[in-house]
């Protein structure tokens, strides 16, 4: 009868002594392209290499959508930098997004991060949309958020790089501490060994082609202006770091509608207005970091224009002006248009260079690299 007693607390001390066996997680080490500043990463949530693993079979498990036909990844495909390939993404329900699936490529980064919305400026925090959001419903799982922590917390495979992750814990296996593990995982998508990098940083003369060289040249004059809303080394002004020294946020039109001469975009589709009520703030998005940009057709958030260069003609012509149909109207003449949108002449060689510039800032061994790719077949 005495060892009966003492049995449960055998059977917890076990537990506790299971617990405190764990291995401390390991501190990630970066291992920056030339260029890049120090990425700056909440304190609540530093990055070890288990949470990074942990994200990982989370970021590519259908399981992280409510009926099981959707991952993270099937929006953000990494052969297509993190992007699906279409005008606007389709939710697990069938539910089409007003806009297109952003690239991934150097997220961690990024100074705000959704198309739209300067509130959400943690990845963690960006995580939870497509979970939870119901407008539209992406993942699907607004108000079950219980039944998503039991579906991961009842398979072995997630019991195990939990317990990784969060060894101190008894049960690690939370919705915050999944959140924060798909963030890990985002943080680590880095992109800066393209041509154009092997160029600039590896001084790498074979690296571009003359074309693309007379393109680099171009792109950054004030002939074009493309260097105003995509520069540095990220190829976007929406850029922040640890030695940031200003928080900027910064949306811009660039003259894509002006339904009826109002200024107005479609619905659904007005950009920062949507939150802040502003009617100056019609129109304004998030300037997409260039980085593989020759992968994420279609461009514009709402996958408006099919080629790069189209994207070339419409900022020569200053805005788009759409002569017929429900949102006719002249771009150009647009009242809150981007004050460097005003449109410019390029030769036949002049734009050829500017694309292959473009397409020089392609990453081939980011959308190859086995640590950004599915970890095997989806863990059940």
């Amino acid at each position: 009868m005495r060892g009966f007693l003492r049995a449960p607390h055998l059977l917890l001390l076990s537990a506790l002594a299971g617990v405190a066996c764990q291995p401390e997680p390991t501190p990630w080490v970066w291992d920056l392209p030339l260029g890049f500043p120090e990425m700056r990463v909440p304190e609540d949530n530093p990055i070890t290499v288990e949470k990074v693993e942990l994200g990982r079979h989370l970021f590519f498990d259908r399981a992280l959508s409510r009926n099981e036909t959707q991952a993270c990844g099937s929006c953000h495909d990494q052969g297509l930098a993190f992007t699906d390939g279409l005008a606007q993404s389709v939710g697990s329900t069938g539910e089409l997004t007003p806009r297109g699936s952003m690239a991934l490529a150097n997220i961690g980064y990024a100074s705000t991060l959704t198309w739209a919305s300067h509130l959400v400026r943690e990845l963690e925090d960006q995580a939870a949309l497509p979970l939870f959001g119901e407008a539209p419903v992406e993942l699907g799982w607004a108000g079950a958020e219980d039944e998503l922590v039991a579906r991961l917390a009842d398979r072995p495979v997630y019991q195990d790089l939990f317990r990784a992750a969060w060894p101190e814990e008894e049960e690690p296996v939370t919705l915050a501490h999944t959140l924060q593990a798909i963030a890990s995982f985002q943080r680590t998508l880095l992109s800066g060994r393209s041509p154009f990098d092997r160029f600039v940083y590896d001084k790498d003369e074979a690296a571009l082609s003359a074309s693309a060289q007379r393109g680099m040249q171009l792109f950054f004059t004030e002939k074009v202006e493309c260097f105003h809303c995509h520069g540095g080394f990220n190829f976007t002004d929406s850029t922040r770091s640890a030695t940031t020294p200003l928080d900027e946020r910064p949306f811009h039109n660039n003259g894509l509608y002006n339904i009826g001469g109002t200024g107005a975009y479609p619905p659904g589709g007005e950009g920062l207005f949507s939150v802040t009520g502003d009617p100056a703030d019609m129109g304004r998005f998030k300037a997409p970091s260039l980085r593989n940009i020759a992968l994420t057709a279609p461009y514009m958030h709402d996958g408006s224009v099919a080629t790069l260069s189209e994207v070339i003609d419409h900022y020569a012509a200053g805005g788009r002006d759409i002569v017929d149909g429900p949102y006719a109207g002249d771009g150009r003449l647009n009242p809150n248009k981007n004050a460097f949108v005003i449109g410019f002449s390029l030769s036949a060689q002049e734009k050829a260079d500017l694309l292959a510039f473009l397409e020089s800032l392609t990453d081939d061994a980011f959308i190859s690299d086995p640590a950004h790719a599915p970890p095997g077949p989806p863990p059940r």
